[in-house]
């Protein structure tokens, strides 16, 4: 009795969770074919609006791995749910557009990351390490 109330919980979930992929998908194709930008496009712009989004929400700097995290995390369900919902005749050209799109999101955040981790002084903030800078210019004595 116990196994039998347990495979249909496990259906139930199953089939709540086909749905929420399908409403997703649905959701985004309407998106991509609204907007006026390609797919790829939509991908970058999402990507960074996304991880600027999450540092937000979770009141992360940009420079944490969290924020990025939850792009990767995202993209990852999303290609998920494309390679679950499309079925292509060609699977090598399918799992090839999914490679690119993972890449589209996730190109802009992991630059601006590893930059801003690295170089912080070129977001107009000194690093750490990093001794004040001399001003440009000797301030004026009245």
């Amino acid at each position: 009795m116990a196994g039998a109330m347990l495979g249909e919980t496990a259906h139930a979930v199953w089939h709540l969770a086909e749905k929420v992929m399908f409403a997703w998908y649905e959701a985004k194709m309407f998106i991509e074919h609204a907007g006026i930008v390609t797919s790829d496009a939509l991908h970058v712009l999402v990507g960074v609006g996304l991880w600027v989004l999450a540092a937000v929400v979770l009141r992360r700097r940009l420079t944490d791995w969290l924020p990025w995290l939850v792009v990767f995390a995202a993209v990852l369900f999303n290609e998920a749910v494309d390679l679950w919902v499309e079925q292509w005749p060609d699977a090598a050209m399918q799992y090839g557009e999914s490679a690119k799109d993972i890449l589209l999101t996730l190109l802009l955040p992991s630059l601006l990351l590893a930059v801003a981790r690295e170089r912080p002084e070129l977001f107009g903030r000194r690093g750490l390490s990093q001794a004040p800078r001399e001003p440009d210019e000797p301030t004026r004595q009245p």
